[in-house]
């Protein structure tokens, strides 16, 4: 069996009056993401990940923030989407450890219904879904609340 090992970072702009789309979710807060599709960090972060351990380059690459059918796009199409090119080139996911920084709101009571969600579109079960959050101690853009990031890890492999 062949493995990788891909890493995902996004980051977007808070801005007050927006959705925030975190995870696949909708969470309430008074500030969301500004993006070109749903801004959703989280996801975005996952699909570089998994891209980059298959080598697929990354999500700007097949879904370009300057076209303009990806404009309000829901990132779970993205995500669904980088599943099925992976295994078109016969790679499966066996697990995607993620973390969030952001002050506010605090993402603990989300996490579930988040991991429900992007499980089935990466074909894998809850358990191999791993998602924290934490803040940046009021430090720089995240600190002051105008902007949130995320990160992510990803393992695939081939038979």
């Amino acid at each position: 069996m062949k493995i990788r090992v891909g890493l995902g970072f996004d980051v977007h702009q808070l801005e007050t009056g927006k959705d925030f789309w975190l995870g696949g979710i909708k969470i309430q807060s008074e500030k969301g993401a500004v993006g070109h599709s749903d801004a959703d960090v989280l996801v975005h972060a996952m699909c570089d990940a998994l891209l980059g351990a298959a080598n697929l380059r990354d999500i700007g690459f097949h879904f370009s923030n300057n076209d303009p059918q990806w404009k309000g796009k829901d990132s779970k199409f993205f995500l669904k989407e980088v599943t099925r090119m992976l295994s078109e080139k016969g790679w499966q996911i066996e697990n995607i450890d993620c973390t969030l920084t952001l002050e506010n709101p605090k993402i603990n009571p989300y996490i579930p219904e988040m991991k429900k969600t992007l499980a089935p579109l990466m074909n894998i079960s809850e358990d191999d879904v791993s998602i924290k959050a934490t803040t940046n101690e009021k430090l720089g853009y995240v600190g002051r609340e105008e902007g949130v990031n995320a990160y992510a890890v990803a393992l695939i492999s081939k038979k």
